[in-house]
């Protein structure tokens, strides 16, 4: 087993260091970021948790050929997974190369846990509730018995802390089997607890498949940001459906959102080269700022510092890290 345990001050350097994940992270509440990165990966699974004290938006692809599943360990505010709001009682999964879409409260805690998917199907099948359990794979956010959601939580945390003393004391093979099965153990049998819904179905919210097109409109054409009318008059929908809509998914207007959206697309261009590679006003102009003098003070009030304060490729990384 490979553990790695880093400290970040950039949600970017912080989403490229989840290993075999193709993701994007938007940074969307104003402030320092202050996350960490514990990761623990056997051959055929891995086991990580992440703290992130700002609000974020993830995009990307699962790993291909997994089945992922993360559980919030603590729910500071309103979250929501593929259009599907979630609560303190849910956990997620993706399937193996899904696209997925996911808004982050501020400050979350997640364990996340991905399988090789034929060592999973082979063990759900081999165990007592194959039956009617595959249908719940294809559901993004389930709903559990809270007394038995916690009683998981707390079997991972230990799992976990107990998989870092057998990695730093060196003891491999065996602790790397006994792992893997402990995980398919408790989250097979977490979602077959008797008072497990296995009939829920939660339907995207209208509000989410708002600010779904929003985002995908955003990267589409990073030079022109779509305005609340351009939404109003793709989607055929009032104005004040999108601020709802906005105000419900992510906290935050469809204007700053947008701007949060490009700001960080430029901090991406900058963080992944060099200056005399990429100006920062080249870097600002492909994501559609023109005027860098308003461009600089918005980077600034979200990112706590001005783009030319930004570590460029070469430079320190942002992040410290620990590995055994």
């Amino acid at each position: 087993m490979d553990l790695t345990v880093e400290h970040f001050e950039d949600v970017h350097l912080h989403a490229a260091s989840v290993h075999a994940w193709e993701q994007t992270y938007s940074q969307l509440s104003p402030g320092l970021v202050r996350s960490s990165l514990c990761q623990i990966e056997g051959s055929r699974f891995q086991f990580f948790r992440e703290r992130v004290n700002q609000r974020l938006v993830q995009h990307g692809q699962a790993p291909r050929d997994r089945v992922c599943f993360a559980l919030p360990l603590s729910w500071p505010g309103s979250a929501c997974l593929q259009g599907r709001e979630a609560d303190d009682s849910s956990i997620f999964i993706l399937g193996g190369g899904d696209e997925f879409l996911f808004h982050m409260p501020q400050g979350l805690d997640l364990l996340s846990i991905t399988f090789d998917r034929e060592t999973f199907m082979q063990t759900l099948d081999e165990s007592p509730w194959s039956g009617d359990s595959r249908q719940w794979l294809r559901q993004p956010v389930l709903r559990l018995p809270e007394r038995r959601l916690a009683q998981a939580r707390q079997r991972l945390l230990q799992l976990l802390g107990r998989s870092i003393e057998d990695v730093q004391g060196a003891v491999q093979g065996l602790a790397e089997e006994e792992l893997e099965r402990d995980l398919l153990e408790e989250l097979i049998c977490l979602v077959a607890d008797p008072e497990f819904d296995r009939d829920q179905r939660h339907a995207s919210s209208p509000g989410s498949y708002i600010v779904e097109k929003c985002h995908q409109m955003t990267l589409n054409a990073p030079q022109v940001a779509p305005s609340v009318i351009d939404l109003c008059e793709r989607l055929r929908i009032s104005r004040r459906t999108v601020q709802n809509s906005f105000r419900a998914v992510t906290q935050t207007t469809p204007v700053n959102y947008i701007r949060c959206i490009r700001l960080n697309g430029v901090r991406r261009e900058l963080l992944g080269s060099q200056p005399g590679e990429l100006s920062i006003g080249d870097a600002a102009g492909r994501w559609g700022f023109y005027h860098l003098s308003h461009f600089a003070a918005d980077y600034q009030a979200l990112f706590g510092e001005l783009p030319s304060q930004t570590r460029r490729a070469g430079g320190t990384s942002g992040s410290r890290r620990a590995a055994a």
